[in-house]
């Protein structure tokens, strides 16, 4: 016969058992008991569980690795940021013969190769194009692969190193002082929850302490970099050994377990995958285009500098009242370019001014009011380009006073300066009027430029017909030559000269707005 006491008891026994299966607090509380048979059993004597406290025990180990990691700290303050410590790593990889094609890129270098070749920039830029070519084709697959395993070792170390080993350990030693190496600690047990989120940073910075990473290699670099060892690297070793068997003995983890009652607990890591080497060969490449640029500027602003030198005497010319860098700052304050042709249209002024209305008026005078010729083609050539330059001399001047605040344009400037910065149609006439402003500048030089070759071919053809003989342009040299104050030869080839050197002067600034 059946015993239906017996089967009553199989299904109790089998509802108790699904009831405590399926109950997570109960589920929660036997697993946690087991983690605290674990950490009452760990060879490694860091946590309480019945007190919930961490002991001084791992305050020590934290302090043995702080001993060894504290001074690196200190020298490699903000290293991460450090495009020098970069270069080191990525330069480290490079033979002695690699190195001096490298140093070839740097700008005293390219100013040196400039000088030797007499001021060839161009000559140069070809041969520094070829050289980087060939310097980017040694950073193959393998290398680059290499060089970013470097950087990213180092990151894995000063990740490791920025931990706040002082803050964790001043928990435990309230005196405890900050980079004081030599400080007999004094650590007490305290309230695990004080450390555990501690406890939890750590944790993930520890799995990447590879015994066989290339250590010793990364710090040759950092010494190179700081100029002295950086840490005691038989120590490094040994504590990289004990950080081994801590971490395989999951007492960090068990321990966090414990003091958040989170059987649970799980965390995550991520191994650093920085790339530099693409960055470090644009901002190589960014460079020494950079230094070819500027080269190419002072030489331009030098031959700038001395053909003003030769026609005024001086480069330091200022002439425009409001055509000025000094009102380009009301500009700015808006985003705005304002005037872009200040220098040429001082030197414009200057010369249409103070030469043009003097001595090319003069000569201009003696050649078409009392010269013969013997062609009308050739007078009214220079004529037509002494009036025009005239013409273009009075508009210079009105140009210039226009944009006072009295004048047409200055005082629409001024209204437009003046209004809201929020009404958006306000830029954009301000822009309308900067970009009118600049077109007629640019055409004030453009048309002196013309004028001014006209006349000094005129000039030029006058000069060579005085020294032929007989005359075939002008007729009456041997009375019109005393009215050349200093000689013929000496005043028209001084003029020549200096119309010469003007137009020269006036190409430089056409040359930049075609560019």
């Amino acid at each position: 016969m059946s015993n239906p006491g017996a089967k009553s008891g199989f299904f109790d026994n089998l509802f108790s058992f699904l009831v405590r299966a399926s109950d997570p607090d109960k589920d929660k509380k036997r697993q946690l008991k087991d983690i605290y048979k674990m950490l009452k059993k760990h060879k490694y004597k860091f946590y309480k569980p019945k007190q919930d406290e961490a002991m001084a025990a791992l305050a020590k180990l934290f302090y043995e690795v702080y001993s060894i990691v504290g001074p690196a700290k200190i020298l490699l303050d903000h290293a991460e940021l450090s495009v020098v410590l970069k270069t080191i790593i990525i330069e480290n990889s490079l033979n002695e013969n690699q190195l001096e094609v490298r140093a070839s890129f740097e700008d005293s270098e390219i100013r040196e190769a400039v000088k030797q070749s007499d001021g060839n920039v161009k000559q140069v830029t070809e041969g520094l194009k070829s050289n980087l070519v060939n310097f980017f084709a040694l950073f193959d697959s393998n290398r680059v692969k290499e060089i970013n395993a470097s950087f990213n070792l180092m990151a894995i170390f000063l990740d490791f190193i920025s931990f706040d080993f002082y803050f964790f350990l001043r928990k435990f030693d309230s005196r405890f002082p900050e980079n004081d190496f030599l400080y007999n600690p004094r650590f007490e047990d305290i309230n695990g929850e004080y450390i555990v989120e501690d406890l939890k940073d750590f944790l993930v910075l520890i799995p990447f302490l590879d015994l066989d990473a290339p250590w010793d290699d990364l710090f040759n670099v950092l010494a190179s970099y700081k100029g002295t060892e950086i840490l005691n690297r038989t120590e490094w070793q040994k504590m990289l050994r004990k950080l081994r068997d801590i971490r395989n003995s999951k007492i960090l983890e068990l321990m966090i377990k414990a003091i958040d009652q989170d059987p649970t607990f799980t965390y995550r890591v991520q191994r650093p995958n920085n790339r530099i080497v693409e960055d470090y060969l644009t901002k190589l490449k960014s460079q020494v285009e950079l230094s070819i640029q500027k080269i190419l500027k002072e030489q331009r602003t030098s031959k700038i500098d001395n053909l003003a030198d030769k026609i005024f005497g001086t480069h330091a010319i200022s002439r425009m009242k409001y055509y000025t860098e000094k009102e380009n700052l009301a500009f700015a304050k808006k985003m705005l370019g304002g005037y872009i042709y200040i220098a040429p249209m001082n030197y414009l002024k200057a010369f249409l001014v103070d030469f043009c209305k003097k001595d090319i008026r003069e000569i201009s005078d003696i050649l078409l009011i009392r010269g013969k010729w013997t062609t009308n083609i050739s007078s009214q050539q220079l004529s037509d380009a002494f009036y025009g330059l005239m013409a273009t001399a009075d508009k210079l001047i009105a140009f210039d006073e226009s944009l006072s605040e009295e004048g047409e344009r200055g005082s629409e400037i001024s209204k437009l300066l003046k209004r809201r910065d929020a009404d958006k149609s306000n830029v954009s006439m301000l822009r309308k009027q900067l970009k009118d402003i600049n077109e007629d500048a640019l055409r004030l030089i453009n048309t002196t430029g013309a004028h001014l070759v006209a006349i000094a071919k005129s000039f030029k053809l006058a000069y060579e017909d005085y020294q032929r003989k007989p005359h075939e342009l002008l007729t009456n040299w041997k009375e019109i030559e005393s009215l050349f104050e200093g000689g013929v030869v000496p005043r028209m080839s001084d003029i020549y000269r200096k119309c010469y050197y003007f137009v020269q002067l006036l190409q430089f600034y056409n040359k930049q707005e075609k560019n």
